[in-house]
C-alpha cells in the first residue's frame, strides 16, 4: 500500500513532553479511530470523514491535513513544530561504526 503522505506534518500534543507527528493520511485516521468514544463529537466526526475521504482520492491531502490540524487546534493539542527535529540529535553512543 502507498502512503499518502502531507506535504508536511502536522504535530499533536500526546503527554507533557510528548508530540506525535502525523505526516499521513493513514496516520490521521488511527489517531482519529483511537479517540476516546467517550470524547467524539461532530468536530471529530468531519475530520475522520474528510480523512476517509481523502484517502479513497474524493477529497485532496490537505483537506485531510486541515481537518486534522483544525480537530487538533479546537482540542486544544495542536503543538507547534518542533526546532529540532530527532534527526538533528547526535546518538549518544557513538559514530555507529564498529571498533577495529
Amino acid at each position: 500500500m502507498i502512503s499518502k503522505l502531507f506535504d508536511r506534518p502536522v504535530y499533536l500534543k500526546e503527554q507533557k513532553n510528548l508530540v506525535r507527528e502525523i505526516t499521513a493520511v493513514e496516520e490521521a485516521i488511527d489517531y482519529l479511530e483511537d479517540w476516546p468514544e467517550r470524547d467524539r463529537d461532530l468536530i471529530h466526526e468531519a475530520a475522520l470523514r474528510t480523512c476517509y475521504m481523502a484517502h479513497d482520492g474524493l477529497k485532496p491531502l490537505r483537506a485531510a491535513r486541515d481537518a486534522i490540524r483544525s480537530f487538533a487546534k479546537k482540542k486544544g493539542i495542536l503543538a507547534k513544530e518542533p526546532a529540532v527535529k530527532p534527526w538533528m540529535i547526535r546518538p549518544v553512543g557513538g559514530s555507529g561504526r564498529a571498533a577495529l
